[in-house]
């Protein structure tokens, strides 16, 4: 069947449900197959009809369709039974067992078994399985969960969960236009025409005197009543013919100057707007009707008149009435406002953009040039390049001496092009770069261009000759147009007289054409014919303004700033160039210029005073707003994916945040298990029938892939042990996954590892013969490479390079790095005063970049250039010496520097100046952690002390000393470190006594100690980069893996698993001293030992996690959000002893 023969289905049900025929509606639902009424099915459940719920079923699915379907049909006819042994009526369920539930027998011989023996049973509740049995109504509620579940994961019932979005009354709105189409061809129209039949066309009698009939009060929907003429077939598509040119003072007049060469037609003159219909003056002189409208011979003089009834108003509308029914319209819970993920870039992201075919790719730039690809899914960042002038004796002398005065770059707009094999990059000096797209994640280098004097602010793709252009505009108040392949220049627009800000192409039916901002606030079109700008208008606030296109073409907004910082949403009317709709909610100030964006045809989001807001595009006020769990700067950028389901927002620690709606959460999910059952490697090809996986209503939980090709893959064959109901308070996935019940009511048992053949360890090569031990490490933020600072002030870094087994350069445990040293051979080496630097409390940070770290080891702090390892300054010559350093979360430039004399003090590099020295501890610093959502600092000393700083007046607000545990006396002292979760609100504190989790009011919410199966002392720890882990280290070699929201030991490894045999039998105790974790892989940590080794160790990929999660008990934590942080979570220095 066509596309327009289904969307005509549509408009019927639509229609039908309208009139109230709902039989009728389920029935056509039913056999077509084209919408699956899940409220009508969850009628026909709840109601217990399962005849009608099987019919209904039938027209989407059978019952050996895949194991999808089975699994519902087979639930369905469990109940089915179970309710009729709960009737006692023992030959309705004998019936349906020999009539539905054998044809089950086949796939699962034993679970028929179990099943028949309920009938021997008084009461089908005396099975252990199904003692939790309640009443019908709520056994048919918790088996509705499931199958809702099930239907939502069964690949063919995708795209039919959804009734397609268009307003109401559909059908008689095509009706209404079809017949005031016939009613302007009659020759003599009557004001108020009678329709008495839609079988045939309609046709005004001539007034019986031959009087002409008075002139209507309203004009045509149309336009002018069209000359006589055949009309041809629908099909048959006329060229367009020329019109008389329109007044020159017409905005519409701006598309009659087309490039004759261009195959656009003329438009007629109408009103003044930003863009006309081109079809509209060809529509005037060769209108075309169906081939069964009979051709009228109009005179002249009928015709002069008509056109000039025209200009002073147009004949009544002929309605065809009926009832009026609410729009099916998206909801708010269509909007992606859930954080799913949380990606740490490490510089200022400037630029956002998804891919338009695989929707979970998101391409970034940044404030330091650089560009990187991000798979959201599985949080891994697949390309990444630095920025580079290609050929730079191929750039003009303004480029190159602009680049010699400061080489500082910044990207201000990075995009796909439509079909996403070529990525556009804008560069703030001059020069434009195109990379062609490799699926594998490779970039090729393809054209650079050296584009405007100054920055390049914008860039956009088009095809204006039926080949792939660039659109640039810049500082140097042009626009110009360049094939994208070879870079050439086609065209140049001049006429704006300020820096050009923003393009946006556009087409209406053939013609082309761009708008163009500026920051005078001037709005300008141009078509590619240089004949210079069609429009000029002003922009709202009459400064910085982007424009963009609702997804489907037919609606125009913009949003801007002012220098003021009034910022203006509105939609524009094209055909009349002016502003339909001004959306409220701004603040009155904005903080920086405002962004925004568009999704399904619907919503509009901006980024406004720390927060996402929404609005629907039929609405002027505010729909609803995300904090996004905080951290986003006061006017954060963004982007949504094609299909609205994700949304890119950027965050203020140099990051981005994913949202997601119930689908960009399915489909996030259905990618990681792909990306799980692929590392297990390739599926086993099954021709066997599926087995039926549960009884009772199952607890849909392991991960499966949702594969509309292999529809049919399954996992093993159960037993009866899923007969008990699922617990009617349980909250259901998103996602149906189904599993094996009976593995849910097995005993919980802690993964332990003491074999290296459980886990995958890398002990990192290294040419020192004697090593120091490591006091502190860390992972880049882009997780390619390791730092190590030795306890003899030495620095070591290793990198994981790009070869053949390692196509990414990813860090792994199953290929070794390299020690990486520049070419010159020098080491980074801090400054020491104390003849034994090993007994100095070092401290480490690194800033967002990775492009230099700062580093003391007693002595001066040092700054190196994380390229060359040269020292590029020092400062705070002690004493006292530095103990713990951490970088503003807002200003690289302010560095809280912990000390040994226990003062915390804040100072500006740039100047060289301490701002603020804090007083508050007993003991030097040992840990400082910043929560930008809260906007303090977190300190904590050797003297076992928390204090919480204000930022913004660095006085403090709270002090607590940390409680020893109950096995332990007295006062606790030594190293105490601190580390904020995600969250950016709770806190984890590390002492060698205890794990504990604060919130921001310093309040102890939970604590464990060492004991059992972990009792040495804790020498480190850390959060994952998910804030799902905290991975922690001990005195005696072991490691531990604790939930991070109930500090439940879920995986415990011995050192012999990681740790090599000749090294702990000659070494005596080797203990990790510090540990890191993976800024991006949640599951790879990094260990730094007391013999100076450094370790990696992750799981097997037949395993890739650390042991299940344990049982939960009855008590109820507050809950820690799991936003997910690629870097964001790994403190400067990690929360060591």
């Amino acid at each position: 069947m066509s596309s327009l023969s289904r969307e005509l289905v549509f408009l019927i049900l639509q229609f039908l449900d309208e009139e109230k025929f709902k039989e009728t509606v389920h029935k056509l639902e039913q056999e077509s197959g084209f919408y699956f009424n899940m409220k009508h099915f969850e009628d026909l459940v709840t109601g217990g009809e399962w005849d009608e719920v099987e019919k209904y079923l039938s027209g989407f699915t059978k019952v050996e369709d895949n194991r999808y379907s089975m699994k519902i049909f087979f639930e369905i006819r469990k109940q089915k039974y179970l309710e009729a042994l709960d009737r006692h009526d023992r030959a309705k369920a004998v019936e349906i067992l020999v009539k539905d539930l054998k044809v089950f027998a086949s796939f699962n011989e034993e679970l028929f078994k179990e099943i028949t023996q309920l009938l021997t049973l008084e009461n089908f509740r005396q099975n252990e399985q199904l003692s939790k049995y309640g009443d019908t109504k709520s056994a048919r509620n918790i088996m509705l969960m499931e199958l809702k579940k099930l239907i939502e994961a069964n690949p063919l019932f995708r795209d039919k969960l959804n009734f397609p979005p268009f307003k109401a009354s559909r059908l008689r709105t095509l009706i209404n236009q079809s017949l005031n189409w016939q009613h302007q061809l009659c020759k003599n129209p009557r004001p108020n025409p009678d329709i008495k039949t839609l079988f045939t066309d309609h046709s005004c009698a001539a007034p019986a005197n031959g009087a002409r009939a008075p002139p209507p009060a309203n004009g045509p929907l149309v336009g002018p009543i069209p000359k006589s003429a055949g009309f041809p077939p629908m099909g048959a598509h006329a060229p367009f013919q020329q019109v008389v040119s329109p007044s020159p003072n017409a905005i519409a007049g701006w598309m009659t100057s087309a490039n004759p060469s261009m195959p656009h037609a003329a438009v007629a003159q109408g009103p003044p707007g930003l863009v006309q219909a081109p079809n509209t003056a060809a529509f005037l002189k060769h209108p075309r009707t169906p081939t069964s409208a009979p051709g009228i011979d109009y005179q002249s003089a009928d015709s002069e008149h008509l056109m000039k009834r025209m200009r002073v108003g147009q004949p009544d509308e002929v309605s065809f009435s009926g009832a009026s029914h609410p729009a099916n319209m998206y909801t708010q819970e269509d909007l992606p406002k859930q954080v799913v993920r949380t990606l740490n870039q490490g510089s200022n992201v400037m630029s956002l953009d998804f891919h338009p075919v695989q929707q979970t790719i998101l391409l970034v730039g940044t404030n330091v040039g650089d560009i990187a690809i991000w798979e959201v899914g599985s949080r891994e960042r697949i390309a990444h390049k630095t920025f580079k002038v290609w050929d730079i004796s191929s750039c003009t002398l303004p480029l190159q001496a602009a680049l010699m005065k400061d080489a500082a770059i910044s990207v201000n707009r990075c995009l796909w092009s439509p079909d996403g094999t070529i990525l556009g990059v804008a560069f703030s000096k001059h020069i434009v770069q195109t990379y062609t797209f490799v699926p594998n994640g490779e970039l090729r280098q393809q054209a650079e261009i050296d584009a405007h004097i100054g920055g390049v602010n914008d860039i956009a793709f088009s095809h204006p000759n039926k080949t792939l252009s660039i659109i640039t505009c810049g500082d140097d108040k042009l626009i110009k147009v360049w094939d994208a392949q070879t870079g050439q220049k086609q065209y140049t627009f001049e006429g704006h007289e300020a820096p050009v800000y923003s393009v946006c192409p556009h087409y209406k039916e053939s013609i082309q054409f761009i708008f163009s901002t500026a920051i005078d606030g001037k709005i300008k079109a141009w078509l590619y014919d240089c004949l210079g700008s069609r429009v000029d208008y002003d922009a709202p606030g009459h400064w910085c303004t982007t424009m963009a296109y609702s997804a489907d073409g037919t609606r125009l907004f913009s949003c801007g700033t002012s220098k003021e910082g009034d910022s203006h949403l509105v939609e524009w009317n094209e055909t009349e160039g002016a502003i339909k709709r001004t959306y409220n909610g701004f603040r009155k100030r904005s903080l920086g210029v405002v962004q925004f964006d568009t999704t399904r045809n619907r919503f509009l989001a901006a980024g406004d005073e720390f927060v996402v807001k929404f609005w629907d595009m039929d609405s002027t006020n505010i729909l609803t707003t995300t904090e996004c769990d905080g951290g986003l700067p006061a006017s954060p950028r963004l982007r949504f994916n094609r299909e609205g389901s994700l949304l890119a927002v950027t965050t203020s620690d140099n990051g981005i945040k994913i949202l997601a709606n119930t689908d960009g959460q399915r489909l996030l999910r259905m990618l990681e298990s792909r990306a799980f059952e692929g590392s297990r490697g390739p599926p086993q090809q099954i021709n066997t029938k599926p087995p039926i996986v549960a009884l009772g209503p199952s607890n849909v939980s392991s991960p499966i892939a949702v594969n509309a090709e292999r529809p049919d893959r399954m996992l093993p064959a159960v037993s009866t042990s899923a007969l008990a109901p699922m617990d009617a308070s349980r909250t259901p996935d998103v996602k149906p996954r189904i599993t094996d019940e009976s593995e849910k009511i097995k005993t919980w048992k802690l993964a332990d590892i003491a074999d290296s053949g459980h886990l995958r360890a890398l002990h990192l090569p290294d040419t020192d013969t004697n090593p120091s031990k490591v006091v502190r490490l860390l992972y880049t933020n882009n997780g390619i490479a390791l730092l190590a600072l030795g306890s003899n002030a030495v620095h070591k870094l290793w990198k994981w390079q790009k070869n053949e087994r390692n196509p990414y350069g990813k860090s792994t445990a199953s290929i070794a790095p390299q020690l990486w040293q520049p070419a010159n051979g020098i080491l980074m080496t801090n400054d020491t005063n104390d003849s034994n630097p090993e007994e100095a409390t070092a401290c480490i940070a690194l800033s967002k970049n990775d492009s230099y770290v700062m580093s003391a080891s007693g002595g001066k702090v040092s700054l190196f250039n994380m390229m060359t390892f040269k020292v590029m300054t020092t400062f705070m010559s002690p004493p006292p010496a530095a103990t713990f350093l951490a970088f503003h979360p807002q200003d690289n430039n302010i560095i809280a520097i912990g000390m040994e004399d226990s003062t915390i003090q804040i100072y500006n590099v740039r100047i060289d100046d301490v701002k603020s020295k804090l007083k508050g501890h007993q003991k030097k610093i040992t840990g400082l952690a910043f929560s930008q959502n809260m906007n303090v600092l977190v300190s904590s000393g050797a003297d076992a002390q928390l204090c919480v700083w204000s930022i913004d007046g660095w006085e403090k607000k709270k002090s607590r000393y940390i409680q020893p545990p109950g096995n332990r006396s007295g006062t606790l002292v030594g190293d105490t470190r601190v580390q904020f979760h995600n969250d950016q609100q709770h806190l984890l504190v590390v002492h060698e006594s205890q794990l504990a989790i604060y919130d921001g009011n310093l309040e102890c919410l939970r604590s464990w100690s060492p004991r059992d199966a972990l009792p040495a002392p804790i020498s480190s720890a850390i959060y994952s980069c998910d804030g799902l882990l905290i991975y922690a280290a001990f005195c005696d070699g072991a490691i531990g893996v604790f939930e991070a929201e109930s500090l439940r030991l879920r995986c415990r490894m011995a050192p012999s698993s990681y740790i090599p045999p000749s090294i702990l039998s000659c070494s005596g105790r080797v203990y990790p001293m510090v540990i890191a974790a993976h800024p991006i892989d949640p599951n790879q940590i990094a260990l730094g030992m007391s013999d100076g080794k450094v370790h990696v160790v992750e799981p097997l990929d037949v395993d890739p996690k650390w042991g299940t999660a344990p049982p939960q008990d009855n008590g109820a934590h507050p809950a820690i959000s799991a936003a997910p942080s690629a870097a964001s979570n790994q403190a400067s220095d990690q929360a060591t002893r």
